[in-house]
């Protein structure tokens, strides 16, 4: 098998994607590991550890996107050490979310708990914690926004574009390990009802949107801003822009009016 310098894993996702494609634009060799089938792709199971190894071997770099939305984060991360041991310690970059350590959700735990077991496994490490993808703030109120009164939480976001992630992450690939890396949130921190409203109107909807307090640990810590970056709006894409592009194209699910 011929050398490839990077691997990315998940690298048919969302993000995965994102930054196989800016890799390949910026030259680099790449090789993409997932648990689909797909043409040029790696097959490997980061849960069993089948197909690990040999993905691993002869890369300079991975880059870890393969998530587990199961909170199996942990698990995962050391599958990908063991396999980074005995393949020689390449560099391992691992994007994670802002405020894991200041937000008590399961999934957040989890991915601190893999930036752990990455920081502590004696291999140079990029960690890249980064703010909400715009997909995901769009799919919180999608839904919603079909009702005539939509009830949102009295909460800040800093929505980030996938791509302005996936440059990064490309740009930390094939440099010098960092450790743990400056944050990189979105351009905007915006309040929930205005992304919102945002939503609803890019569908051709107006909504009474009624903000509310939701009582709770995990809430009190996105209240107070435990997830949100603003001294590192490091994106270029705003929410309203990926909006109306997701509009042009079609993806909003619903026709504007």
């Amino acid at each position: 098998m011929v050398d490839v310098r990077i691997l990315v894993t998940g690298g048919t996702g969302q993000l995965g994607g994102a930054v196989v494609a800016r890799l390949r634009a910026a030259g680099e060799e790449v090789r993409v590991l997932s648990r689909r089938a797909a043409p040029d792709v790696v097959r490997g199971d980061l849960r069993t550890g089948r197909g690990i190894d040999s993905a691993v071997a002869g890369v300079d770099a991975v880059v870890h996107c393969a998530t587990d939305y199961l909170g199996r984060e942990a698990e995962l991360a050391r599958t990908l050490v063991e396999a980074a041991r005995w393949a020689g310690g390449p560099h391992l970059v691992y994007v994670s979310i802002v405020g894991v350590d200041r937000v008590p959700l399961g999934y957040y735990r989890a991915k601190h708990e893999a930036e752990q077991v990455i920081a502590s496994s004696g291999l140079p490490y990029t960690i890249q914690r980064a703010t909400q993808f715009h997909a995901l703030v769009r799919t919180l109120f999608a839904g919603a926004s079909r009702l005539p009164v939509l009830p949102v939480p009295r909460l800040l976001f800093q929505p980030v574009d996938v791509r302005d992630v996936a440059a990064r992450l490309a740009d930390l690939a094939p440099a010098d390990p960092a450790g743990r890396a400056p944050d990189f949130g979105g351009p905007e921190v915006l309040a929930a009802a205005e992304l919102a409203q945002a939503v609803a109107e890019a569908g051709g909807r107006r909504r009474r949107i009624v903000p509310v307090s939701v009582p709770g640990e995990t809430f009190r810590a996105y209240t107070a801003g435990g997830h949100l970056a603003p001294e590192h709006r490091e994106g270029k894409i705003t929410f309203a822009e990926y909006l109306a592009e997701q509009a042009d194209a079609g993806a909003l699910g619903y026709r504007r009016r």
